[in-house]
């Protein structure tokens, strides 16, 4: 076999050999990569080199040592959950580098940090004083959490007493052009009311790149074609506008009447379409 085909076949096994290795030590070694892990990742990638670009070297034997250092890390996760002690020399544990609004100068130094590198964490996580920060601790995997001190948190509607209808996740009805099945029956939408809101639109199928349902059952698209703007769907606005002239049409009736037990039922009744109104307001706007 020449040389430059044998490399070829060589790299091809190791990618499918790394490839299987890594889906079986699962995603948690992607997205949290510890000292550990790093370590033996590297070491993994440097034996698939050597051994794919090293003709005189035997395969079976590079094919053995990933095997063995990808079991490593296998065992070790395990054991990981386990001992919390061992999980802790292994994995690293947080420190902490805002506490009660103040910076702990002596973790920084321990982490071998700088003021300057801190602000860039904090920046990362749209925090541009460390002032305005409550708590804040480096992570095992390097990312920093931050929690904001209660005054610069974002309101939330809980913070004024509104109570807003639990958000489900978009169904990603349309891709390419192709209606998917399942997601438009969770989404508890027929095919006959998607051609329907497509029609409404001034579109086909045929020409939609990505098409979603929220949670209110409202349909979204994104076209092919870049130049083509779609108008907004109106349907939330419509209702927000039709609930304001009833509020607005049971004032005038209180007005315009002389009876008083018709006047309270009118006030009385436009006080709470009105409650109602401000409360869906953000949803309707959004």
């Amino acid at each position: 076999m020449p040389d430059w085909l044998d490399v070829v076949v060589r790299s091809l096994i190791f990618v499918v050999v790394l490839f299987l290795i890594t889906k079986g030590l699962g995603k948690k070694q992607l997205s949290q990569l510890s000292f550990f892990e790093y370590v033996t990742g590297i070491t993994i990638g440097g034996i698939g080199a050597e051994v794919s670009m090293g003709l005189e070297r035997n395969i079976f034997n590079g094919i053995l040592g990933i095997f063995i250092f990808a079991a490593i890390p296998f065992f070790a996760g395990l054991l990981s959950l386990k001992s919390k002690g061992f999980r802790n020399f292994i994995e690293g544990k947080a420190t902490v580098f805002i506490k009660d609004g103040k910076i702990m100068e002596d973790n920084l130094k321990k982490e071998k940090y700088t003021a300057d590198e801190l602000l860039e964490l904090l920046r990362k996580n749209n925090v541009f004083q460390a002032t305005d920060v409550e708590f804040a601790v480096l992570e095992p995997t390097g990312d920093l959490s931050v929690l904001l001190k209660k005054e610069n948190q974002p309101v939330t509607a809980k913070d004024v007493n509104i109570k807003v209808a639990p958000i489900k996740e978009p169904q990603t009805v349309i891709m390419d052009g192709e209606i998917l099945d399942e997601p438009l029956s969770t989404a508890g939408r027929s095919r006959s009311w998607l051609k329907t809101e497509l029609e409404k639109q001034g579109v086909t199928i045929e020409n939609v790149f990505l098409g979603q349902v929220d949670s209110y059952g409202q349909l979204t698209i994104d076209l092919f074609d870049d130049k083509l703007q779609i108008p907004s769907p109106q349907e939330k606005p419509l209702i927000l506008a039709t609930m304001k002239k009833c509020q607005a049409d049971l004032e005038l009736f209180a007005l315009g009447t002389e009876v008083k037990e018709a006047k309270h039922m009118y006030t009385k009744n436009s006080k709470k379409l009105q409650e109602v109104i401000d409360k869906v307001t953000p949803i309707l706007r959004g």
